[in-house]
C-alpha cells in the first residue's frame, strides 16, 4: 500500500471519527435538554400537587390535626420546590407558624424525602375510604379532592417520563467511546428523581372510583 493510500485511509477514518463524535455529542446535548425539559415538568406538577394540597388543609374540611399535618407537608414541598413561592398565604393562621419551620428547614433537604413525606401524611390523612367518602359530600370538598387527585397522578406520570429520559442519557454516557472522549464534557451524570408517589386507594383515580383501602 502506497503512502497516499495510506494517508487517504487515515484521514478517512479520521474523519469518521469526528463526524460520530459529533452526531454523539449532538445527541448527549439533547438528551441533557430533554432531562432538564423533563425535571421542570416534575417540579411544576410537584408544585401544583403540594399547592392543591395546601389550599385542601385550609380549607377546613380535615379535621384539626390532619390540616395541621397535610398544611406543614405542603409548605415543605412547596418551599423546596421553590422558596419564593408565598404559599404560605394558602395556610390558616395556625398552620403558618409551623408551616415556616417546616419550609425554612426542608428548602434544604432532598427534595426526594421532602415530597416522599407528603404523600405519606397524604395517605395517612386519607387512609379510611368510608371518612374520604363522606368528606367527599362536605361544600367543595369534592373539588379539593379531586384537584389533589388529578395532580398527584400528574405527577405520577412526570417523573416516571423523567426517569426513562435519565435513563437513556446514562446508558449513553456510559458508553466507553463517550467517556474515553469525553463527548459529555463537564456536565454532570442525570440522576433518576427517588420518592415515594404510593397513591392513596380512597382518593380514587382521576376519572375511576375510589376503591376500599
Amino acid at each position: 500500500m502506497s503512502w497516499s493510500e495510506t494517508a487517504v485511509i487515515v484521514v478517512a477514518v479520521a474523519l469518521l471519527v469526528l463526524w460520530w463524535s459529533w452526531v454523539a455529542a449532538s445527541r448527549i446535548d439533547r438528551l441533557h435538554r430533554k432531562v432538564a425539559a423533563s425535571r421542570a415538568v416534575v417540579d411544576t406538577q410537584l408544585l401544583r400537587r403540594a399547592s392543591a394540597a395546601s389550599t385542601l388543609a385550609a380549607s377546613g374540611v380535615l379535621d384539626p390535626v390532619s390540616s395541621v399535618l397535610v398544611g406543614e407537608a405542603s409548605w415543605a414541598s412547596i418551599a423546596a420546590g421553590d422558596p419564593q413561592v408565598g404559599g404560605m398565604a394558602r395556610l390558616p393562621e395556625e398552620l403558618r407558624g409551623a408551616g415556616r419551620a417546616r419550609g425554612a428547614s426542608g428548602a434544604g433537604e432532598d427534595r426526594g424525602l421532602v415530597e416522599s413525606e407528603l404523600s405519606s401524611t397524604l395517605r395517612e390523612a386519607l387512609d379510611d375510604a368510608e371518612e374520604v367518602a363522606a368528606l367527599r359530600e362536605e361544600p367543595g370538598a369534592a373539588e379539593l379532592l379531586d384537584a389533589l387527585g388529578d395532580a398527584w397522578y400528574r405527577v405520577q406520570l412526570a417523573r416516571r417520563f423523567h426517569n426513562e429520559a435519565v435513563a437513556q442519557a446514562q446508558r449513553m454516557r456510559r458508553g466507553w467511546a463517550v467517556r474515553t472522549l469525553r463527548l459529555a464534557g463537564r456536565a454532570p451524570m442525570p440522576q433518576t428523581l427517588e420518592l415515594d408517589d404510593s397513591w392513596p386507594p380512597a382518593l380514587g383515580r382521576p376519572g375511576q372510583p375510589p376503591t376500599a383501602a
